[in-house]
């Protein structure tokens, strides 16, 4: 069972690739940009320039990866990288530190490892971050050197409208916040399922500010079991075994987003939102993943890598790189099921990255 299992995944990889290669060979995008906010999942360089612990642009960060060390927390490819492929784009979507010219015409990615949908979240743990608020506010003035690229603002919102909105955020706002009490409050503040309520609230106002600068195809993903990373189990003290009261707060959340997904979806005619389930898929008994609960990297204290420390060879056969991200086959199985849900129709919600990719939505504002 296990190996025509797998076997028909792997003809899912190869009729995927092939929609890919075609996209490529055109050369065209089912969307001409995506835009990207997150934290670690998502960072692709931004966190390089500050003052922070949580870097990963050094090796062996990148150790698969085209050009080496970037600041992507993975050992090559995030899910969202991956994501972009499969949309036909030839080149992955920049940080928002490092874009120019008319590159931010196909898209930025604003995402900053520990930051949080909460400002204060991660700045006490590991320093410096661009926390979702500030991703927001880089986009808007992004959106205006695409206004004035392209001559105007009707033919700016023409552009912004076709777009891919990714936000992928909320693991640290527990990770580095709720479960942080010699640094936080939020834990004696809040319950679980107040604090993911608040942190709804927030995320929705970011969301109609967003949607204000003109998004209207928008990619929620909730979170995934932050109480199986390696660095969660290490520091509760209990080899082998998931600290489950941090997967139960994270689910409380994705409860919560998925939700607010079927809320923006009937009061926004004009709009369409979909919400990615990341425990669709029991990674844990997926066959082929060996190494369900160690990192791949020898791990510092904070989950990152030891710069220039020498990773495991079977990678592919690891849940995570370091103690807290997943290597990129992981990366690429969620990938690929969050963009054609197929195979795994609770993946997403109420359709995939790639239907909602193909929707014809009306420039109404």
């Amino acid at each position: 069972m296990a190996f025509e299992t797998k076997t028909c995944f792997a003809l899912f990889l190869v009729l995927l690739a092939a929609c890919y290669m075609q996209h490529c060979v055109n050369g065209q995008s089912l969307v001409p940009c995506i835009f990207i906010f997150g934290d670690s999942y998502s960072d692709s360089g931004n966190n390089n320039y500050l003052q922070t612990t949580a870097l990963a642009n050094y090796k062996p960060f990148g150790i698969d990866f085209p050009t080496g060390p970037t600041g992507r927390a993975t050992n090559g490819r995030t899910k969202i990288d991956i994501i972009g492929e499969l949309l036909g784009f030839q080149n992955f979507i920049p940080p928002f530190a490092n874009t120019t010219g008319y590159d931010i015409l196909k898209g930025v990615n604003y995402a900053s490892s520990s930051a949080g949908i909460r400002y204060e979240t991660g700045k006490k743990t590991a320093g410096t971050n661009i926390a979702l608020g500030l991703q927001l506010q880089n986009h808007k003035i992004t959106v205006s050197k695409i206004v004035a690229k392209l001559g105007g603002l009707p033919q700016a919102r023409d552009h912004l409208t076709k777009c891919l909105y990714y936000v992928y955020i909320g693991s640290n706002d527990y990770a580095l916040n709720y479960f942080q009490p010699a640094y936080y409050s939020t834990s004696k503040d809040y319950n679980p399922e107040q604090y993911a309520q608040v942190l709804i609230n927030q995320l929705s106002v970011y969301l109609q500010d967003l949607h204000s600068d003109g998004a209207r195809k928008l990619v929620l993903v909730g979170l995934p079991k932050i109480g199986c990373a390696p660095l969660a189990i290490y520091n509760d003290g209990n080899p082998g075994s998931c600290v489950e009261e941090q997967n139960a707060a994270a689910l409380i959340f994705s409860q919560k987003l998925r939700f607010l997904v079927d809320e923006f979806n009937a009061l926004r005619l004009y709009t369409k939102t979909i919400f990615v389930n990341t425990n669709a898929i029991a990674i844990e008994n997926y066959p082929g993943f060996l190494v369900t609960d160690a990192s791949c990297c020898p791990m510092k204290p904070n989950g990152f890598c030891y710069p220039d420390s020498v990773p495991c060879t079977n990678r592919n056969e690891y849940v995570y790189f370091d103690g807290i991200h997943p290597s990129e086959a992981v990366n690429n199985l969620f990938a690929l099921a969050s963009y054609d849900s197929t195979n795994y129709p609770n993946m997403t919600h109420p359709i995939d990255i790639r239907q909602l990719a193909e929707l014809m939505i009306t420039n109404e504002y």
